[in-house]
């Protein structure tokens, strides 16, 4: 028996509100001119240093494909530079040039202000409480794909049954 709301409700409530939030988000970055993947790419190299291509790929969740070509598109705005990986001649490194830095340093800052309109609604406790509550949840979840949920498959009438 389930006491209080159910699993799927926990989900949508979730994803509606990662929704709502992440449109924030999104039409705050491209008020900047930018879309949401060149900013993510932006963002982890500006917060994590030079990085290999294919880590941001896995750190903003794009394709080796489309980190390419987002990665493409800052370059030709003269954002980023890619540079040999001195540990492997295979992989190519991406690091912020200073008009790079520059940009993203000043749209960080907005982004941040703009995200701190989207969580308003909390006061401090109430988002030091959402932070462990989801980060709970993700431990929960993360776990549970490790465990293996066995479903007894409804078998089909056989011919003749009624």
């Amino acid at each position: 028996m389930i006491i209080g709301p159910r699993g799927v409700t926990v989900w949508l409530a979730l994803w509606k509100t990662a929704d709502a939030v992440g449109d924030h988000a999104r039409r705050d970055v491209a008020r900047q001119g930018l879309c949401y993947t060149d900013f993510a790419v932006l963002e982890a190299v500006l917060h994590k240093g030079p990085l290999p291509v294919n880590v941001i790929g896995k750190l903003v969740l794009l394709t080796s494909g489309s980190i390419t070509t987002a990665i493409d598109r800052l370059e030709a705005r003269g954002l980023v530079e890619r540079l040999p990986d001195p540990c492997d001649r295979r992989a190519r490194i991406v690091r912020l040039t200073a008009a790079g830095r520059d940009f993203i340093h000043g749209i960080w800052t907005e982004h941040e202000q703009a995200l701190e309109w989207a969580t308003v609604a909390l006061d401090p406790t109430e988002r030091r409480d959402l932070i462990r509550l989801l980060l709970k949840l993700k431990r929960g979840a993360s776990a549970g794909d490790a465990v293996t949920i066995r479903r007894e498959t409804p078998k089909p009438p056989q011919e003749g049954s009624s």
